[in-house]
């Protein structure tokens, strides 16, 4: 019998919690960052490079991966993990927020929602329950219920609306899961930007007993200012006992706040989008390398880093590549980045068992304001 799915707070500080998710392909320490590999494939990295860096779990996206290569394919190959060589957890989200922005021409109904592929128009259905199947297809260890995901600013009646319809759905998600032994279903609290409607949200699915909770809907332009106020009155009402998940979250400085605020795990394409735009993440913030100021500049990003890409390369050869556009700039930034978030998380696990969190956080941020090396 595989072993089950269990979540255990080990240290708090304040709000923030330090934990861990257990479950039979091995343990997530929490808070923990998942790196986004949408399509089997965290973009510029090796597999065991992420692993490298500290990640325990990696993110998967259904939407992208039924419509190439197909969920049915893939669990013929042996299911996502083997597929992409990837032995850890992997958390699937449902598809939602793909359908909502990148298909062309969609229909939303009370059964799911029909749309066309935005690689070649083809039609398809998803269902809450297609939701729940491809994501068993591919294997995946948690998955998300599959919700209507409002860009902001929007009409509370239309808030209103789309929140009720997950709620619907987060229910025909839990039945269609049923009990997988090891594995995990998330509901996903939506709501806006309105405080009642994110409490009742998230009223209504911790009654449902799931064994996670996400926050859904957020850093979706709103001010950060808003996304933590929405958090400030989400996490309260979500149970102290089962982990809590903002998806698509965010910059070092969100990431911070939010766990200051009781959440437990993060993912976002930053950290691997800016790796193959020039931009590095770095204990002194953000570093552009295709400015000139590093063309003749031969120290490394930080040399107190861990990852050799930081560590090892020069500057001037970092805005060499990519300059020159070269495929090793993007894979050198991004294994740096994911470096540098994963470094983040260790830190704020670290300072919560430690009871210095508040402290370490204000030395974090000090470390970002101050800003980058002087030129040569």
């Amino acid at each position: 019998m595989a072993k089950p799915f269990s979540f255990k707070v080990l240290a708090t500080d304040g709000k923030a919690r330090r934990g861990v998710i257990d479950m039979p392909r091995g343990e997530i320490r929490t808070p923990a960052f998942m790196p986004v590999g949408t399509g089997g494939t965290v973009k510029a990295m090796y597999m065991d490079q992420v692993r490298g860096v500290g990640a325990d779990i990696i993110l998967g996206n259904t939407y992208h991966l039924m419509l190439r290569p197909g969920a049915e394919r893939v669990a013929r190959l042996g299911g996502l993990h083997e597929f992409a060589r990837w032995p850890q957890p992997i958390l699937t989200d449902s598809g939602g927020f793909q359908v909502m922005s990148l298909s062309k021409l969609r229909k939303l109904t009370e059964k799911g929602v029909t749309f066309r592929s935005h690689i070649d128009g083809a039609a398809y259905e998803m269902s809450p329950e297609r939701s729940i199947e491809i994501q068993g297809l591919l294997d995946s260890d948690i998955q998300m219920q599959l919700d209507e995901c409002t860009a902001l600013p929007a009409e509370i009646k239309e808030i209103e609306r789309a929140m009720e319809l997950s709620l619907r759905w987060a229910e025909r998600c839990k039945t269609a899961f049923g009990d997988q032994p090891g594995k995990a279903m998330f509901g996903i609290v939506q709501g806006g930007d309105n405080a009642a409607l994110r409490v009742r949200s998230a009223q209504a699915l911790s009654a449902m007993n799931l064994k996670g909770y996400a926050v859904g809907g957020l850093a979706v332009g709103e001010p950060q200012a808003v996304m933590l106020e929405m958090l400030d009155i989400t996490c309260p009402e979500l149970p102290d006992d089962k982990p809590r998940y903002l998806m698509g979250v965010g910059t070092p400085d969100d990431i911070l706040k939010s766990v200051a605020r009781g959440i437990d795990m993060f993912d976002c394409v930053m950290p691997t989008r800016a790796g193959r735009h020039g931009l590095a993440y770095t204990r002194r913030g953000k570093v552009n390398l295709r400015n000139a100021r590093h063309a003749d500049d031969p120290r490394p990003l930080d040399e107190e880093s861990d990852c050799p890409a930081a560590r090892d390369y020069s500057r001037a050869y970092l805005h060499h590549l990519v300059r020159s556009q070269e495929a090793l700039g993007a894979m050198l930034l991004t294994w740096n980045n994911l470096s540098y978030y994963q470094k983040l998380m260790q830190d704020m696990r670290a300072a919560i068992e430690a009871q210095t969190f508040e402290a370490r956080g204000a030395e974090i941020t000090e470390g970002w304001a101050r800003g980058d090396i002087p030129v040569l």
